[in-house]
Parts: C-alpha cells; sequence; structure tokens
C-alpha cells in the first residue's frame, strides 16, 4: 500500500524574483516547489533568506506524499491520469490523479514525489491501490 507521509517545510509568498533568489536550509535536500509565480512550497526546508520585505514564511503540515521511483510512478500513477508527463525535469506538474486532485514533483534525477492536501489523502491512497 501506498504510504503518504506528512510533508514538512515552508510556504512562502513573495516576489517571484527575490523567490527566484531565495536560499534555503534544511536538514537534507529542499525540493522548492513552485504552486505560482509568487508561492512556493520549499520540502524539507527549516528556513529561508528571501529578499522581500514583504515576504510571507510560514511553517507547511497540510501535504502529504510519496517519493516514487520511475518504477513506482508508471506503475501506480501514470495509468491514472488524464494528462501527459511533461518531459521536462525538474518541473511541479498538477491535475487529478485517480480522480483526486493532487501534484507531481518531477525531479530531475528520475524520482518523483506525489503529493496531495492532507484532507485528500485517504482517498488517493484507496484509489491508487
Amino acid at each position: 500500500m501506498l504510504a503518504l507521509d506528512r510533508l514538512r517545510g515552508l510556504r512562502v509568498i513573495a516576489d517571484a524574483s527575490a523567490l527566484d533568489a531565495a536560499r534555503w536550509e534544511g536538514s537534507g535536500e529542499v525540493a522548492v516547489l513552485r504552486f505560482a509565480p509568487d508561492d512556493v512550497f520549499a520540502v524539507g526546508a527549516r528556513s529561508v533568506d528571501v529578499d522581500d520585505e514583504h515576504a510571507i514564511v510560514e511553517d507547511e503540515t497540510g501535504y502529504v506524499g510519496a517519493w516514487l521511483s520511475l518504477d513506482e510512478l508508471d506503475r501506480l500513477v501514470v495509468s491514472r491520469i488524464e494528462w501527459p508527463l511533461p518531459i521536462r525535469r525538474p518541473i511541479l506538474a498538477q491535475g487529478l490523479i485517480a480522480g483526486v486532485a493532487a501534484k507531481l514533483w518531477l525531479a530531475h534525477d528520475g524520482t518523483s514525489l506525489l503529493l496531495t492536501a492532507a484532507p485528500f489523502a485517504e482517498e488517493l491512497r484507496a484509489r491508487l491501490r
């Protein structure tokens, strides 16, 4: 069964150019997911240096997710989406996965992060069996 774990990190709303230049620190690698030009969820980040005096920086714990290998992505996800996976990596793709609103962070190393809002976790897990 797919384990969707609580994702922790920082949510930052700031000027797009400030986010482009932001410096992130975490206990390991930080995955910076750009939800919109001025909205980032940095999974694994514990601090950020962002040059925007009006930036909003908050702890984010409202998402769950699972890191997937290429095989897991193909087996669990690809057949359950109705949109083409982007070829360019890294990239954040979003839409319905098995009928549930979800996002895919497709990393440059071939891994991917499947994530959804925490209230949708059980539904997504059940549909990806």
